[in-house]
């Protein structure tokens, strides 16, 4: 473990803009024949330039990271993800491609302080699959406390036999799998310094929130049981492609349960409306709505966990 005096303060009021070629393509799409070879970098600029001022991290993809870095606010932390593309896996056992033009021991000469990496995991997937990637994560925190960088380690769970994540089913079962990651990658072998994790409820099946599949009050129960796995672990939420109003509404359940939560990390919730209004009105209105309804939605997150 490494220790980042700065990074690790309450609150983390994070944001994320490292996704790639998933955010590429609803770009591409937004602006119709309008589309530019640099709409990605271009929207990605948008986002660092109107809201690293206001947030406390900022999370950066490898592949355009180092062009992003210098447009950072000062104050703002500067996180680098340690993927080839967060959409990108490398087989069906779902075991994240690492960056080719990256390497742990270049974060300090980069300024960045912050890795994040992130992992599809199943808990009951076969001990063979788990144990690589337990190997996997282990070995990027070993070289994480070598070179000094916090090692933040997002963890995204998922059932074989039940794979459609947003069911009934896997709802019933996802407090149970997120508990379960989180137990295990609490574990200091893993040398992890923050753990980003998943809502371990769908609101859409909470009381108060939608289908009253779940009780309020067993929703709460269930942050609790995944937060208490992490141990002396300090926990961000992440938003995982929910409306924002689900996320601030989640982030509001946590607080009310009780959660000794260190904060967010808010990427397409916070900003996935502007990918329209890129593609209809341009990159001018798009950088617009940044400072505008973007900076009012992370001012509210903000005030939720403060």
């Amino acid at each position: 473990m490494t220790a980042n005096g700065s990074f690790l303060k309450k609150p983390i009021c994070g944001v994320a803009v490292d996704q790639g070629s998933g955010l590429e393509k609803a770009l591409r799409e937004a602006r119709g024949p309008a589309a530019a070879p640099d709409d990605l970098f271009r929207f990605k600029r948008l986002v660092v330039e109107a809201l690293s001022g206001q947030a406390t991290t900022l999370l950066v993809d490898a592949a355009h990271g180092r062009e992003l870095l210098p447009h950072f606010a000062p104050g703002c932390e500067k996180m680098l993800a340690f993927e080839a593309d967060v959409y990108r896996i490398s087989n069906e056992d779902r075991i994240t491609v690492l960056p080719d033009n990256l390497s742990v021991s270049d974060y300090p000469g980069l300024g960045v302080r912050v890795l994040k990496f992130f992992l599809y995991f199943g808990p009951r997937d076969p001990a063979e699959i788990n144990e690589r990637k337990f190997a996997l994560v282990a070995d990027i925190g070993r070289q994480c406390s070598a070179a000094g960088v916090t090692f933040l380690f997002e963890p995204i769970v998922y059932d074989r036999a039940v794979p459609d994540g947003a069911s009934f089913d896997f709802a019933a079962l996802k407090p149970q799998l997120v508990t379960e990651a989180t137990r295990i990658f609490a574990d200091s072998r893993f040398e992890i310094d923050v753990l980003k994790v998943e809502v371990p409820v769908n609101l859409n099946f909470v009381e108060g929130f939608g289908e009253p599949a779940m009780s309020r009050e067993d929703a709460e129960a269930a942050f609790r049981r995944a937060a208490d796995a992490a141990g002396d672990i300090p926990i961000v939420y992440l938003s995982a492609g929910v409306t924002f109003e689900q996320f601030e509404g989640a982030l509001g359940l946590a607080r009310t349960a009780g959660v000794d939560m260190a904060g967010f990390m808010c990427g397409r919730a916070i900003w996935s409306d502007a990918i329209a209004v890129y593609g209809a009105e341009g990159p001018e209105a798009a950088e617009a709505w940044m400072r505008g309804p973007g900076r009012e939605r992370l001012a509210r997150l903000t005030a939720v966990v403060s």
